[in-house]
């Protein structure tokens, strides 16, 4: 979803990434992992990456994916996580409203988009206002630019019901309490309880979401409704996201929180291999961007993406085509229905580039496309907030969770061939004859680019 862009001058830039080789010379062949008691002795980090193996028919191109992702990342990827996806803003929502109903010490809420949805007839305000009033902590962080529409009615509720509440940079700026930076937004959508799950991904708080388009129906009834995807983590990434929600609360003075235990330890409740990436514009090299540089770079079989809002950087294009031409099956899903008309004539604009260097492109049909996802060699698979833009490398917080193995790769590839069946493939030839006036308004629209 995309709220008005804020102009103001800047000059950030987007840097050049050589290659994790090149910034830290050979890669770690044996990446460190951590459980909800700590880093693992280096005995059984080779015993977990060793059952991991023997379930990818090609061992080889798992264990590259681990070592650059770990390389890149700050925190060790954690062991025995659960993880449930999440293909649509109703099945969110229920997740999210089932993990709130059994709350039993904190809610943690932080997102771009906050409103007083709706869930079997419950309101979301509601129930964190009797969680708060049964003794559960409930602390929220939005966005001032992406909740600019809320009614401040909501917020003032549920402060009066003692839901601790930061918004994030104002933009008044006499209202805030960190230096003014009005084009550095939080984007992330974060929720966490008892410290025990989590649900993060693309899929804000907001009502456009409340329909499920899976049950929907393909064709008329689908149209105006949003394409996203979730996930549900329970297991030791949720301490990863807990420290990424109050590292925010503290940058921007939140009230000091009363203890709660926040990192509960506990047993491994899965088998899944899990890194959160948290990205602020505080970062000298984006940690996101860089990883999935590295991720099309390391990729040997198929880089399969999907973007809301495609506006990719120039390196992310070359790295993309290079991989095309290496013979590696690269397809980018991609929306015809949109939000925003510019962020479409953007991406469009790069189309011809992009197919005559072997990249397929997929239009999908009936939906708004809002899903943040990448799935590549079937083994490493990302859902998370970050759109393939320059505003998401440079100044918005952004939270993204990568999942290597089969197990998730496998149903993340499921969904996008779900995908392409409803989508029209764009052809080359067939695209190079569109209207003259359409290439105009593509090339016009890329003024924007830096902003969107």
């Amino acid at each position: 979803m995309v709220v008005p862009t804020l102009l103001f001058v800047s000059c950030a830039s987007i840097p050049r990434f050589e290659g994790v080789e090149d910034a830290a010379g050979k890669v770690n062949p044996t990446p460190r992992l951590s459980n909800s008691h700590g880093p693992l002795t280096a005995k059984q980090s080779k015993a977990i990456l060793d059952r991991l193996r023997r379930q990818t028919p090609d061992a080889d191109v798992l264990g590259r994916h681990l070592a650059f992702t770990q390389e890149i990342s700050a925190s060790p990827l954690t062991v025995g996580n659960k993880v449930t996806v999440l293909h649509d803003g109703a099945a969110s929502f229920k997740a999210i409203f089932r993990a709130i109903a059994a709350a039993k010490d904190s809610i943690h809420l932080e997102y771009f988009i906050f409103e007083d949805v709706e869930q079997d007839g419950r309101k979301l305000s509601d129930i964190l206002i009797e969680k708060q009033a049964a003794g559960v902590q409930v602390n929220l962080i939005y966005d001032a630019a992406g909740s600019i529409s809320t009614p401040g009615a909501l917020f003032d509720r549920l402060k009066t019901a003692g839901v601790n509440i930061v918004q994030f940079n104002p933009l008044d700026p006499f209202k805030g309490k960190t230096e003014y930076a009005p084009n550095d937004r939080d984007h992330r959508k974060i929720m966490t309880v008892d410290g025990a799950i989590a649900i993060i991904g693309g899929v804000n708080i907001s009502g456009v979401y409340s329909s499920n388009i899976f049950s929907a129906g393909r064709g008329a009834k689908m149209r105006g409704l949003w394409r996203d995807t979730n996930l549900q983590l329970e297991g030791p990434a949720v301490g990863d996201l807990q420290r990424l929600f109050l590292e925010t609360w503290e940058r921007q003075h939140g009230a000091p929180l009363a203890p709660r235990d926040f990192f509960p330890a506990s047993g491994a409740v899965g088998n899944q291999v899990v890194g959160i990436i948290g990205s602020t514009p505080t970062h000298s090299m984006p940690i996101y961007y860089i990883t999935l540089l590295s991720a099309i770079r390391n990729a040997e079989s198929r880089i399969w993406l999907t973007a809301a809002y495609f506006i990719p950087t120039r390196q992310e294009r070359e790295d993309m085509i290079a991989a095309a031409r290496r013979g590696v099956d690269v397809r980018l899903m991609l929306p015809r229905n949109t939000d925003s008309e510019i962020a479409l004539n953007i991406g469009r604009s790069h189309y011809d580039a992009l197919l005559k260097g072997g990249v397929k492109i997929y239009e999908i049909r009936d939906v708004i496309l809002h899903s943040k996802t990448a799935v590549i060699d079937g083994v490493w698979s990302v859902v998370g907030s970050s759109n393939f833009d320059g505003r998401s490398v440079l100044f918005n917080d952004e939270v993204d969770a990568v999942v290597l193995g089969r197990e998730t790769g496998g149903q993340m590839e499921t969904a996008f061939q779900d995908d392409v069946r409803n989508s029209d493939e764009i052809v080359r030839a067939v695209w190079s004859k569109r209207p003259l006036a359409q290439k105009v308004r593509e090339r016009l629209s890329r003024v924007w680019s830096y902003w969107m």
